[in-house]
């Protein structure tokens, strides 16, 4: 199309950064991520950091110096976080860069492309066909046909003037014209969609970071009044020195505060969203890794998904002519139509012989005709949906077409017309002469069947959702390796309390209205199922943010990719094990540093309810406290944490935690509760009951972390080994500074006598714990319908197992 008007003007250099100064750009949606400032602040002044530094100075005022040694485990701790976090912005802030959407734009009288991003209100933009619209508008000068379907689910194609109104998120059909922005960044109708939909409520946050917070919630509500309380006993009923009280309140104060397991959770997820950066997945939240990892239903698209964007001719089928005939005529037809679309750009490829014939008028495709045309010799040629071109003809041919249907293919109807169409506004009055059928297909992806295989292996349901016929939806997904591909459903057919019912009997469901797609994934999220979706599409986006995680393809429509948790950066969907595997690697190593983590929490609070009850002091340090949690938890939880542990994820964050970290805990607590009683006897003396209990912290931690470890390979040896010969190292060369002396013999034996109890104690409470959470996974996975002997069974196999495998071990 020529340019028969003169090009506008558009903005000086002038009023661009004017606006820009003025906040008027089109930084449309806050995808969430953090500046450096946010980060920084966020790792530094935090609730425990405020209860740290108060206790630094507490420590500092009564002269207990070396009690400080926590603070550099806290400090490090931070400094850590700050930089990991910093790491993963740079490289997510290298994506968003890299895979920015241009335009092109007029500015000082001069066509520019630029990023959309850095457009302003007033820019004078050009449009033309295959563009999207990046911000509200009005067109100024050209014409251009809109589809608006990706916004409103309506497929009709609308013609835009001079002076008519474009909706961001539209894409031009064909045409070209310049146009005004009116409304940029979040004032325009597609921000705010994206932005309601990428608002997180607590529902959509992962259920592990959810049960961290909850956690350190609680702790922190705690801590305070248990820290007053403890102070109030030791210095009031016990009569210790202010120094001491202050000391012994701060050590079970330190205790119960899980300093490094928040700081664990970001830096693993952190990580997790480099590694998959650098594979061609970018994440707008982090936590979604994990709620992926977590699902058990995945709802695809055909198009872009199982199949290949690219369309291919398959054959073609001759009706009331031959082949030679029917080719000819399709060339004629292709060389003459614009290359506009993907359906004439697969049948340009495969028919691309030249004719010396000129088309005298095109009739462009439109969603309200569904077919285009091209004018030759006094007829005009037409390709089209069967039912479009066939009109009243259609039933004489129906069984024929859908019997090409049912094998997969898209039918497209080749007929010719007796008459000459003007345009696309004027109808069909009179029959058509059928000259044939074009076959036409998206090819499978290649590694879509090896992807969907590991699904299946993982236990994951597919369901697959389109527009397309059913029947051809249910070929491809058979093609595809996807199970069941044969319970399939027309989605015109499903009633509006049938929803909950068809999920369950189908799996692949065809002609699917936008409208339809988030009642079918309310539908399986009510049958208790975590639900992730992939879409393409502005339609799609209250859709996949009812699902449990959203998956865009990149090369779908920006503002989809924009509101989504997940974006396949390169549109490749057998990224998805990659990004499954990342999510249990982080969960399964969280679970298990965070169940270190807690028996040091669980210890502290009993043995504060403990000191409580009967009006004892806190019988150790906070050097000692810091100790135990270096080598027993902090070193080993961050080495655990790098390992590759891609098992699949069973049962709930908090009862896998807590049945873990219990047995650990209450070991401490009765194994420090009987020293503490002891010594009422005994007299040993404060010094030696926090030395001797500190050993036996010690000597329970190195047993969790064996427990929690098992199975055991090379890797995990080495944790162990590193871990226990730096606390030995720390005893030897450092005991002064942890606050240790020398133990009298009655000390060492009471020690052994306790340590050879702890085991027995520690062994009978695991295999407990262990049968009890696997009865609470069954349960998970079962509900209502647990029996009696499902409780037995799952409780006997949890004795027996090994941190999720079936091997037998004696602890």
């Amino acid at each position: 199309m020529k340019e028969k008007f003169k090009r506008p003007i558009g903005l000086t250099t002038t009023e661009v950064e004017q606006r820009i100064k003025e906040g008027k750009v089109n930084r449309a949606v806050n995808d969430q991520a953090k500046t450096t400032w946010q980060i920084i602040k966020e790792n530094t002044f935090t609730y425990f950091n405020l209860i740290f530094l108060v206790l630094a100075i507490l420590l500092v005022v009564v002269g207990e110096y070396k009690d400080l040694t926590f603070l550099p485990v806290i400090i490090a701790n931070m400094i850590i976080g700050i930089v990991q976090e910093l790491r993963a912005k740079s490289v997510l802030d290298k994506l968003n860069v890299m895979n920015t959407t241009k335009i092109a734009v007029i500015r000082d009288q001069e066509e520019k492309v630029i990023p959309i991003e850095d457009l302003v209100l007033g820019d004078v933009i050009v449009l033309q066909t295959g563009d999207q619209i990046p911000a509200d508008g009005q067109v100024i000068l050209g014409t251009l046909r809109v589809n608006e379907a990706l916004l409103t689910g309506e497929a009709d194609e609308i013609e835009k003037d001079v002076g008519s109104a474009l909706m961001s998120g539209s894409f031009v059909v064909a045409g070209k014209a310049y146009a005004r922005l009116e409304k940029v960044g979040k004032n325009s109708y597609v921000s705010k969609l994206t932005l309601e939909a990428k608002a997180m409520n607590s529902k959509e946050g992962s259920e592990m970071v959810r049960s961290i917070n909850k956690l350190i919630k609680w702790v922190g509500i705690i801590i305070i009044p248990c820290g007053i309380a403890l102070f109030i006993v030791a210095r009031y009923v016990n009569h210790l020195t202010l120094p001491e009280s202050i000391v012994s309140m701060e050590a079970a104060v330190i205790g119960m505060i899980p300093e490094g397991l928040y700081l664990l959770t970001t830096i693993a997820l952190a990580l997790a969203a480099m590694r998959l950066a650098r594979s061609q997945v970018m994440l707008h939240d982090m936590k979604s890794v994990e709620t992926l990892a977590r699902v058990n239903v995945l709802c695809v698209d055909k198009t872009g998904t199982i199949t290949e964007p690219k369309m291919e001719v398959e054959k073609t089928v001759p009706v009331s002519t031959s082949k030679e005939s029917l080719t000819k005529e399709i060339s004629i037809f292709a060389q003459n139509m614009p290359h506009d679309n993907a359906t004439i750009k697969a049948v340009a490829k495969a028919f691309n012989q030249k004719f010396n014939v000129q088309a005298t008028q095109i009739i462009p495709f439109t969603s309200v005709n569904k077919y285009s045309g091209a004018v030759v010799n006094g007829n005009t040629l037409l390709m089209g949906a069967p039912e479009f071109v066939l009109r009243d003809q259609f039933e004489a041919y129906e069984k024929e077409i859908n019997q090409y249907t049912s094998q997969g293919y898209r039918v497209l109807a080749f007929a010719k017309y007796p008459e000459v169409l003007k345009d696309e506004k004027q109808k069909l009055s009179k029959e058509v002469e059928l000259l044939g059928y074009i076959l036409i297909s998206n090819p499978i992806r290649k590694e879509a069947k090896s992807t969907f295989e590991y699904f299946d292996r993982q236990g994951v349901n597919i369901k697959v959702i389109s527009g397309d016929n059913p029947l051809t939806v249910a070929r491809v997904a058979k093609q595809a390796g996807i199970r069941d591909a044969n319970k399939l459903i027309d989605a015109t057919e499903i009633g509006e309390g049938d929803y909950e019912e068809v999920v369950r009997k189908y799996n692949v469901f065809g002609r699917v209205k936008p409208d339809q797609k988030k009642k079918l994934i309310k539908a399986l999220q009510k049958n208790g199922n975590t639900v992730a979706m992939t879409g393409d599409g502005v339609n799609d986006i209250l859709a996949m943010k009812t699902a449990d995680c959203s998956i865009a393809m990149a090369s779908g429509n920006s503002a989809a990719v924009q509101a989504s948790q997940v974006v396949l950066l390169d549109s490749d969907f057998a990224r998805m094990p990659k990004v499954v595997d990342e999510g249990r690697k982080v969960v399964n190593n969280i679970e298990r540093s965070a169940s270190l983590f807690l028996v040091k929490n669980i210890f502290s609070f009993l043995m504060a309810i403990f000191s409580l009850v009967f009006a004892m002091s806190y019988p150790l340090r906070p050097a000692q406290i810091a100790l135990i949690s270096a080598f027993t938890i902090g070193l080993p939880s961050f080495l655990l944490a790098l390992e590759n542990n891609y098992n699949r994820i069973r049962g709930k964050f908090i009862p896998n935690v807590l049945s873990r970290a219990i047995p650990g805990g209450i070991t401490d607590m009765l194994a420090v509760s009987i020293l503490v009683v002891a010594d009422i006897v005994l007299a040993l003396g404060r010094q030696e009951v926090a030395t001797t209990a500190t050993m036996l912290l010690v000597a329970v931690g190195m047993m969790v972390l064996y427990h929690i470890s098992r199975p055991l390979n090379k890797f995990r040896w080495i944790v162990l080994g590193g871990s226990f010969l730096a606390l030995v190292l720390s005893i030897i060369f450092f005991h002064n500074l942890f606050a240790l002396s020398r133990i009298s013999a009655t000390a060492v034996f009471l020690l052994l006598v306790l340590f050879f109890a702890e085991i027995t104690v520690f062994r009978l409470l695991s295999k407990f714990a262990d049968g009890v959470r696997e009865v609470l996974v069954v349960y998970d996975q079962k509900g209502k319908d647990l029996t009696l002997n499902d409780i037995k069974q799952a409780y006997r196999k949890g004795r027996n197992m090994v941190n999720g495998t079936n091997k037998r071990v004696n602890c």
